[in-house]
């Protein structure tokens, strides 16, 4: 396969994968309605590095290590399934606490660093994602790579990754979505609690699994 071809090939079915709803779209929805706008555009930029992240484990051959040894990603599933399992038992400790929204505030820097960071955090500790990230590249790029591919793929990812999250954070932080958030924020967040909970033990059944 022509690189460009298979850039524009990579780029394609990240995408779709991107804007199948998951862990990451979760998140940056809670996010964007519970903290604010500008939270949701940091965990838009911290789901856009983690694509980058990912795409260069992919670059590096990760899917051919994990093919390799099974143990190796069986490992990875039960740290993502306890991390999406922690995830969930947070939101549900805190679907009961107040949330009071100051449209007018400064941003916090350090919240914003939290959004940023927890969304970084969900995107690379999804092994799921690292092997679709893993078996694409795998099967799309030519066995002869480019320079110009090494810097044009992870630049895309970015893009995809940082831009689809952002349209998700900008519309999930507009005035009515945060409205009827608030009105039912405890079943809201109950609900993203066992979204991630039932992701995290679906991972660790899968790792356990002969």
């Amino acid at each position: 396969m022509e690189p460009l071809l298979a850039v524009v090939s990579i780029l394609g079915a990240i995408t779709i994968g991107a804007i199948s709803p998951g862990p990451s779209f979760v998140l940056v929805a809670r996010i964007s309605v519970a903290r604010s706008r500008t939270d949701g555009l940091a965990a838009a930029i911290g789901m856009g590095l983690g694509g980058v992240v990912l795409g260069g484990l992919a670059l590096a051959g990760l899917q051919a290590l994990l093919a390799q040894a099974g143990w190796l990603y069986a490992g990875l599933k039960i740290l993502g399934g306890l991390y999406l399992l922690y995830l969930g038992v947070m939101i549900w400790r805190g679907a009961t606490e107040p949330i009071t929204v100051v449209p007018t505030a400064e941003p916090r820097t350090a919240g914003l660093g939290r959004s940023f960071a927890l969304a970084l955090a969900t995107q690379v500790s999804n092994p799921k994602a690292i092997a679709v990230y893993g078996s694409i590249f795998a099967a799309l790029l030519p066995p002869q790579v480019p320079v110009w591919v090494l810097v044009a793929l992870p630049l895309g990812l970015f893009v995809i990754e940082a831009g689809w999250y952002a349209i998700v954070a900008l519309a999930f932080s507009a005035p009515r979505p945060r409205a009827a958030y608030l009105r039912s924020k405890l079943w809201i967040d109950r609900l993203a609690a066992a979204v991630m909970g039932a992701l995290g033990l679906r991972l660790l059944s899968e790792a356990v699994r002969p």
